[in-house]
């Protein structure tokens, strides 16, 4: 009786995509963390969401108003780190002025603006009644 050759078992696929993806994770934490290192404004609103956190939790948010601070939260920082990256890539392959450079980093920071003063609204329609009742507004 023929003896059966042993076969050396496949090579698993799902655990190797598994570290890619943890890597992909790793590397936008190195993103985020470099720009908060680099980045006043990114300084800015990480204080202002610690603030707005702290006040949520005071006041005492409902479930759908958390999901709109953290919404509007999410898209002033998602804003920032585009433009952030946006300024890098720019600064990188125009290092000298250009018009072109300029206006795309005006873009890119008027973009952050337009998304702040909508986060702003959204503060003021969600924490204004609230602070209004408590008689720290007016």
């Amino acid at each position: 009786m023929p003896v059966a050759e042993p076969t050396e078992p496949k090579p698993r696929r799902f655990p190797a995509l598994l570290r890619k993806r943890a890597a992909s994770f790793g590397y936008a934490f190195r993103g985020v963390w470099a720009a908060l290192r680099t980045e006043v404004h990114l300084w800015f609103h990480a204080a202002a969401t610690v603030v707005v956190v702290g006040l949520g939790l005071y006041l005492g948010l409902a479930r759908w108003e958390w999901a709109a601070v953290a919404l509007a939260v999410g898209a002033v920082w998602c804003a920032e780190l585009v433009n952030t990256a946006i300024e890098a890539v720019v600064n990188l392959v125009s290092p000298d002025y250009h018009p072109l450079a300029g206006r795309a980093k005006d873009v890119a920071a008027g973009a952050v603006l337009v998304m702040a003063l909508a986060a702003l609204v959204v503060g003021l329609l969600v924490f204004g009644p609230r602070l209004w009742a408590l008689g720290g507004i007016g």
